[in-house]
């Protein structure tokens, strides 16, 4: 009976070390919690850019179907302005939400690279057997994503392969035509209207990339960071 009452009393003992077999159970267990944020992420960006790019695509369709009953005058113009002006704010509103899905799957990364940091503590021994991150600052948890593009070229080619990346083009093209159906229903020349369409295209890529990064390196900020990565090693070590 003496026994039986202290083991009760050791397993209803705080955690005091993580060599106690109830470390591993919770760590385990918040692990695969994050695994699933990042599913639920991951799936959440998917399905909001695919109701986006239907939506885009049904307008144009729309817009095919006006055409064939009616001229490409000033009143075609016009509804096709406020149709893609509807299409720019639903684009815009796309685009936010992707991206603060892309920041909860870099949360769930951080927080599972702090995790894998505690396996190694548990288990030194297999340190050398995570190919993913153990450090859970930026350069850390972008191991996770595979090597990042250390040109502006290919940063700039990375970035339009991503969901976020497609959307935002997407949605600076959409604002040149519309800027570009604007010119024409301001009686200004078609030619005029290309070049005007071109820079606000440019801009308002710029503007969505300038806006992304600053996002993020504000939410990172906000992400404490207990175990960074060692000065001297690089992303791929």
């Amino acid at each position: 009976m003496p026994s039986d009452t202290a083991e009760i009393v050791q397993a209803d003992a705080p955690i005091t070390s993580l060599t106690d077999p109830r470390a591993i159970q919770i760590m385990s267990t918040e692990h695969w919690s994050l695994l699933s944020a990042r599913s639920l992420a991951y799936n959440e960006a998917f399905t909001r850019g695919g109701m986006f790019l239907t939506f885009l695509s049904m307008s144009f369709v729309a817009l095919a179907l006006v055409a064939s009953a009616m001229s490409f005058n000033d009143d075609f113009l016009a509804i096709a302005g406020i149709l893609l002006a509807f299409d720019l704010v639903i684009g815009l509103g796309t685009y936010g939400r992707i991206i603060a899905a892309n920041h909860d799957d870099y949360r769930a990364l951080h927080g599972m690279a702090r995790i894998r940091h505690g396996y190694t503590q548990m288990a030194p021994m297999l340190a050398p057997y995570f190919t993913s991150s153990v450090n859970d600052d930026v350069t850390g948890v972008l191991v996770s994503y595979g090597s990042p593009a250390t040109t502006r070229t290919g940063q700039l080619t990375y970035a339009l392969t991503t969901s976020s990346g497609m959307i935002a083009l997407i949605v600076a093209l959409l604002a040149g035509v519309l800027a570009h159906v604007v010119v024409l229903l301001a009686g200004l020349p078609v030619a005029l209207g290309f070049v005007v369409g071109g820079v606000v295209i440019v801009a308002v890529f710029a503007g969505l990339a300038v806006f992304t990064a600053q996002y993020f390196r504000g939410e990172q900020t906000k992400l404490a960071v207990m175990f960074p990565t060692p000065e001297g090693r690089s992303l791929n070590e």
